[in-house]
């Protein structure tokens, strides 16, 4: 819906705005001079876990995530508090301090922010980090033959969805945990070595995070973007301990529900792939991983980079050129 909105609404031009909305980015990028450009974005939500000061913690990381898909570096953050007037002040502290430990440990400092009153506890920020102007990574941008890295497990939803339900393991929600706190810092500085030491050529051609759209949907993104065709190996891919198990169970939340219906002929998966791990195709991911498109050459290269910086990441496909079917799982 608010895709469709936005297509109505005018846009200023200026020419210094070198990534806007027009493309569904992750952030946007103005540029300042010729060597630097900020980079804005702004996610916030209701809790997913029931530890306030992890809830933070994920709502931080969740939010810096799209300053690393696009190259740059955070600088400063805003918070965005919705608190209920029955909760305790104890409460709000600790998602507070979750947050601001996140924070920290991305060197990006909490300058202030806004709160409202509200039924319903919401938490995130609004960040602002610089980027080279000549080192932008765009959600397109992907070429024929590029192979498909994806740094993170899927499977965040389903768990998310089975804890609300009182459903899940603690083990699940420990590593669901675990990833969604886990800053995408060392992904994108890892991709930024693949780049500096090609000398210009410049292998990674698209970065973007995957987060509420899930995988095939910000797949789907990158594919219309770049005017291409996608093809993922469903083996390659990795889950969250409990992914799996919770995908059996059928935790699945309304955002699954709206992805597969908005991906509805776009996307051809194969009959040979069980039900659970075609669900978690389409699971919305909190703070998820990044998939970036590299060169042919590079793929190998680039999963040894992630490697060093304590990154398991996986090569999970390849891109084509454009074919009736935008994404082809197999």
């Amino acid at each position: 819906m608010l895709e469709r909105v936005l297509k109505r609404l005018p846009q200023r031009h200026d020419p210094n705005l070198l990534v806007g909305f027009d493309t569904a980015d992750d952030a946007a990028v103005y540029r300042l001079s010729d060597q630097i450009a900020i980079v804005q974005t702004v996610d916030f939500f209701t809790p997913i876990v029931d530890d306030p000061a992890l809830f933070g913690q994920i709502a931080a990381a969740n939010s810096l995530s799209d300053v690393y898909a696009m190259g740059g570096r955070p600088l400063t953050a805003l918070s965005i508090v919705a608190f209920p007037a029955s909760q305790p002040a104890e409460l709000l502290e600790q998602i507070l301090r979750g947050g601001l430990e996140k924070m920290t440990e991305a060197n990006c400092s909490v300058v202030g922010g806004h709160s409202i009153r509200d039924d319903d506890l919401k938490f995130g920020y609004a960040v602002t980090g610089l980027i080279d102007p000549g080192k932008i990574w765009r959600n397109v941008g992907a070429r024929p033959g590029d192979k498909l890295i994806l740094t993170k497990p899927l499977g965040t939803g389903v768990i998310g969805t089975a804890l609300k339900q009182g459903k899940a393991e603690p083990g699940w929600v420990a590593a669901a945990t675990e990833s969604m706190t886990r800053l995408n810092r060392d992904a994108a500085e890892a991709l930024h070595e693949i780049d500096d030491a090609a000398k210009g050529a410049k292998p990674v051609h698209a970065v973007t995070d995957v987060t509420g759209f899930g995988l095939l949907g910000h797949a789907r993104e990158m594919a219309i973007g770049s005017g291409v065709s996608l093809r993922i190996d469903h083996t390659s891919l990795a889950y969250i301990v409990g992914a799996v198990e919770a995908s059996r169970g059928k935790f699945f939340s309304a955002g699954m529900a709206n992805n597969r219906e908005f991906l509805a002929g776009c996307v051809s998966i194969s009959p040979s792939i069980a039900a659970e791990f075609e669900a978690l195709l389409y699971d919305p991911q909190t703070s998820g991983g990044l998939l970036a498109a590299v060169a042919p050459d590079f793929g190998d290269t680039a999963i040894a980079a992630l490697e060093r910086h304590g990154v398991a990441a996986r090569l999970i496909g390849e891109v084509s050129a454009k074919r009736s079917s935008l994404i082809d799982v197999i």
